[in-house]
């Protein structure tokens, strides 16, 4: 199978994704995009570090709040550098719009007081879900667990369950954690966040369809049942997706960056490659049979929302 330049193949014999390439349609026969089967979706904002970025992030949130997403998450810098940032804007966010949001809350650099102190303000403010992350170093570096706080994130998603009866959300990466030792141990990680009381996990970004779909074959296999929702991130900016990536650990396939060259100076065919190629990952996705979607919007809302309209939804 050939889509957008990426040859796909099928899963081994034994895969539980054979069963949704056997009996579900193929690229050529997409289920239609009507808003009666238009997938569920959730977005991703971060904190604003200035006015006027303020200002564009409430933009970003005024816009997409039609949409009706399932949940809308709201990142923590390194460190819990944004807390008080993260927390304004996800109080404000329950108080003036009728979004639900999820706040992400990390353990790194912080003993278990200060975590819990954290949890207990979100559910003062009316927040009900948590994205719990182990959390990077300022500044980069290796991690070393704090010797007052939670180790790891599934250390931390057992605490917060004994905080409060949070929905809980986690990490999990197709292409491998950069510090995992192999993806095994990374698996078992996920399987650790998730049995600790974890409600989903939500992937790293990926551009190649069948990424995703080897990587949920391979966690059914580890005795994962949890929802694997993955994150999508549609690409304003290739430079910068790449250097993301090189960070994180995603890939970026060949096929993308030719898509891209030559479109430096040129921001609406940028835009136009980046809706038709979001899209399109999306719907093979939907045609083997994922009905939920997280998008990175990089608090940039008119891609997203085009990219929604593409895949039928509509304001409610």
């Amino acid at each position: 199978m050939h889509v957008a330049g990426v040859n796909v193949p099928l899963p081994n014999a034994t895969s539980p994704t054979l069963h949704r390439w056997l009996t579900g349609p193929r690229f050529g026969r997409l289920p239609a995009p009507h808003a009666d089967h238009a997938p569920a979706l959730s977005f991703e904002f971060f904190p604003p570090r200035t006015e006027a970025l303020e200002a564009q992030l409430w933009a970003c949130i005024r816009r997409l709040e039609p949409l009706q997403p399932r949940f809308v998450s709201v990142t923590y810098g390194a460190g819990g550098s944004t807390q008080a940032r993260t927390h304004a804007t996800v109080a404000r966010i329950v108080a003036e719009t009728s979004l639900t949001p999820a706040a992400h809350l990390t353990c790194v650099c912080a003993t278990r007081d200060a975590v819990h102190e954290v949890a207990r303000a979100y559910w003062d403010a009316g927040v009900r879900h948590i994205v719990a992350l182990r959390g990077d170093v300022p500044g980069g570096g290796p991690y070393e667990p704090h010797p007052g706080g939670y180790a790891y994130a599934a250390d931390l998603v057992a605490g917060l369950r004994r905080i409060a009866d949070f929905e809980i959300s986690v990490a999990a990466y197709p292409e491998v954690h950069p510090a995992a030792l192999g993806g095994q141990q990374d698996l078992d990680n996920l399987k650790r966040k998730l049995d600790a009381g974890a409600t989903r996990a939500i992937t790293n970004y990926f551009f190649d369809a069948d990424v995703f779909l080897r990587f949920l074959d391979r966690a059914m296999a580890a005795g994962i049942t949890a929802p694997i929702v993955p994150g999508i991130m549609p690409v304003t900016n290739f430079a910068q997706a790449a250097k993301f990536s090189e960070l994180s650990g995603a890939s970026v396939p060949d096929w993308l960056a030719r898509l891209f060259e030559g479109t430096e100076d040129d921001p609406e065919t940028r835009r136009m490659v980046a809706a038709v190629v979001a899209a399109e990952q999306v719907r093979l996705l939907q045609a083997n049979g994922v009905d939920e979607f997280h998008f990175y919007t990089l608090n940039r809302p008119d891609l997203t929302y085009a990219i929604a309209h593409i895949l039928g939804v509509r304001p409610g």
